[in-house]
């Protein structure tokens, strides 16, 4: 087994975790006085009372459309529009509420709101030079790792790339796991969407860059897929919790190791195909 080339590696600082975990984020933001800016997934814009956020007349929401995955285009858009709406003042917290897309459009514009430029500049490896906005990340399906991971992914449409701002000041403060946000999650997406934590865990197994603590995010990973997929009823409470741990655990994984050739691969086939 072959040792990673970067395994100085960094985990988010603090997590909740539980059915109705939520309620902590109220207590959390009042820590940070100031306004907050919300980026939420378009789904919940008529569904607000399913999240029971403690959003204030202040605050500033992003109810972000997710049929498409996040370009640098539109995270410069979202950017400029909130600097504008508040007059540049910056907030004081950033709450990602939604699945991978919108995690990880909150994670971009923590760090672009501390660091000038556009986004498409800090699509590569620890190009980000300032820490961003402290951010809060609650996911509402699980599967993609963007809770954990170190990194934003983002479509650049004129250089035809895929990249991520992989950055140790792209992970997240906080975040809340309250697998209560999971009930909604059609059963084919429910599915679908777990079995990214699956494959990205079976790539880190299959690598070449595997370390002892990546093996072990990976293994209790596809331990926990089996138990919820193979289980006669996979969005049970019980289910939905563990697949929600197996999330945020193969976002970990990642974290501690590397991905192989499927991810390149599909990146590319996604930009092509859209």
């Amino acid at each position: 087994m072959s040792v990673a080339t970067n395994n100085n590696s960094k985990q988010v600082h603090h997590y909740n975790y539980g059915f109705g975990s939520r309620k902590h984020l109220k207590g959390l933001l009042n820590q940070r006085p100031g306004y907050h800016l919300y980026v939420i997934d378009h789904f919940f814009k008529d569904k607000k009372s399913m999240l029971d956020l403690p959003i204030q007349p202040s605050d500033y929401i992003i109810w972000l459309n997710t049929d498409h995955e996040p370009k640098t285009d539109q995270i410069d858009d979202l950017l400029k529009s909130a600097k504008e709406s508040k007059g540049g003042e910056k907030p004081s917290a950033i709450v990602g509420v939604g699945g991978g897309s919108t995690l990880d459009t909150a994670k971009a514009l923590s760090n672009l709101f501390n660091n000038e430029g556009k986004a498409e500049i800090y699509q590569g490896w620890d190009l980000v030079q300032n820490p961003g906005i402290y951010k809060i990340g609650i996911p509402t399906i699980s599967g993609t790792g963007a809770e954990s991971s170190r990194t934003c992914v983002m479509s650049n449409v004129k250089s035809g790339l895929k990249l991520g701002m992989n950055s140790d000041y792209t992970m997240y403060d906080q975040l809340i796991l309250d697998p209560e946000l999971t009930s909604s999650v059609p059963r084919d997406q429910y599915f679908y969407t777990g079995m990214d934590s699956y494959i990205h865990c079976i790539e880190s197994l299959n690598g070449s860059h595997r370390n002892a603590i990546g093996d072990a995010f990976s293994e209790e990973t596809l331990k926990l897929c089996r138990d919820t997929f193979l289980s006669e009823d996979m969005q049970s409470d019980e289910n939905r919790g563990k697949l929600m741990v197996a999330s945020y655990l193969g976002g970990c994984a990642i974290a501690n190791s590397y991905v192989g050739i499927v991810h390149p691969l599909s990146a590319a086939l996604s930009v092509v195909l859209g």
